[in-house]
């Protein structure tokens, strides 16, 4: 300020000794320039100190979940999310309306959501993130407790269990396939606990319970287990049905109506209390599931935005990555996140998701 009102004085006084020494017709002009000098000045001083704009208004702000646990449970746990987000967004200088949450009738309806621009940022797989990534970007992958069990060997799980959380935070997991109750899922395990190996037979003879094509612990990595150790895909089986949720899918392991099913390393954490209230079952989940394959490792979930949506660009970007990162090193943020077994979250690239382009490649050369 002191600066440019110096400038000011100077080129006044400038001005007027030029003035003083021509004719009055000189001097007119002088001041009238003078004038025309201090207006200039005064208008950039004005935008030098003027103060800085208002947030910036979204009206509504879109954000999709994968059905990964039952619907009506994520609405529930995710709420406290919205005056979470909205807090969070309004010390970055976004004024949010309305925070929408919406469970997706599958994976792969979040993904094309997302592609479409009805929802602006989804909390999905990184299978699903490179299925949809035309239409989306990545901006955060997850962290996750890392378990007490840490082996590519079926047995290993068995005798260790049950898994427990550990402080480590890790960017990937595991997939499993996990026996139930049934008679022939308690035949399958028992050879599996006994160092026997497991034919394709066998396992063609069982019912499995899997996840939609693009889940990658439900459908991509157990389909390139099946292909390492057998040259065969989930296609291949002569008994599969594909689950909507992995609360149902445990269900129906519990009843009997299947006798395997493919899920994330932690999923029996999430439904042990289920197992014994719910799910009707007597025995503690852990006696009575066992794991009979272990995936590769899966690269965490991401936090991934939509390209096409009217509220998003590079600005609102970078917000909602902080605001989400800042939600993650909170308490209250980690209870709500918790519903998917995150628990905070760090910044992603494209680069980071290799793997799973990959195995979307191999997945699509085998059908």
């Amino acid at each position: 300020m002191k600066r440019i009102l110096a400038t000011m004085l100077a080129s006044v006084s400038c001005v007027a000794m030029l003035a003083g020494c021509g004719n009055s017709a000189s001097t007119e002009t002088a001041t009238e320039t003078a004038e025309a000098v201090v207006e200039q000045a005064a208008e950039e001083t004005a935008e030098a100190v003027a103060e800085p704009a208002g947030p910036v208004q979204i009206d509504k702000l879109t954000i999709g979940f994968v059905p990964s646990r039952d619907p009506d449970e994520i609405v529930t746990a995710t709420e406290p999310l919205k005056e979470l987000l909205t807090t969070e967004l309004a010390g970055l200088g976004y004024e949010v309306g309305e925070v929408d949450i919406t469970v997706g009738t599958s994976y792969e309806a979040v993904g094309e959501g997302l592609s479409a621009g009805t929802i602006d940022v989804g909390l999905i797989p990184g299978g699903t993130y490179v299925l949809y990534d035309d239409g989306c970007d990545v901006i955060l992958t997850a962290t996750r407790d890392g378990l007490s069990i840490e082996s590519p060997d079926a047995k290993t799980w068995n005798d260790n269990k049950p898994t427990e959380p550990t402080e480590d935070q890790v960017t990937f997991y595991r997939g499993l396939i996990i026996a139930g109750p049934s008679e022939a899922g308690q035949a399958i395990a028992a050879k599996v606990n006994n160092g026997e190996e497991i034919t394709w037979e066998d396992l063609d003879g069982l019912n499995w319970s899997v996840m939609n094509s693009s889940s990658s612990a439900g459908y991509i990595y157990p389909s390139l287990w099946l292909q390492a150790n057998y040259e065969k895909h989930i296609t291949d089986l002569t008994h599969a049905v594909q689950a909507d949720s992995y609360g149902n899918a445990f269900a129906r392991l519990a009843s009997g109506q299947i006798d395997v099913l493919c899920c994330y390393a932690d999923a029996r954490r999430d439904n042990e209390e289920k197992w014994t209230t719910e799910f009707g079952r007597t025995d503690s989940i852990w006696d009575e599931t066992n794991v009979i394959g272990v995936t590769d490792g899966i690269y965490n979930d991401t936090i991934s935005v939509s390209k096409t949506s009217d509220v998003m660009d590079d600005a609102f970007k970078a917000a909602i990555t902080q605001a989400f990162i800042n939600i993650g090193n909170t308490d209250a943020g980690k209870e709500v996140i918790s519903i998917y077994n995150h628990n905070g979250y760090v910044e992603a690239k494209s680069e980071d998701y290799e793997s799973e382009r990959a195995a979307q490649e191999l997945i699509k050369s085998m059908q």
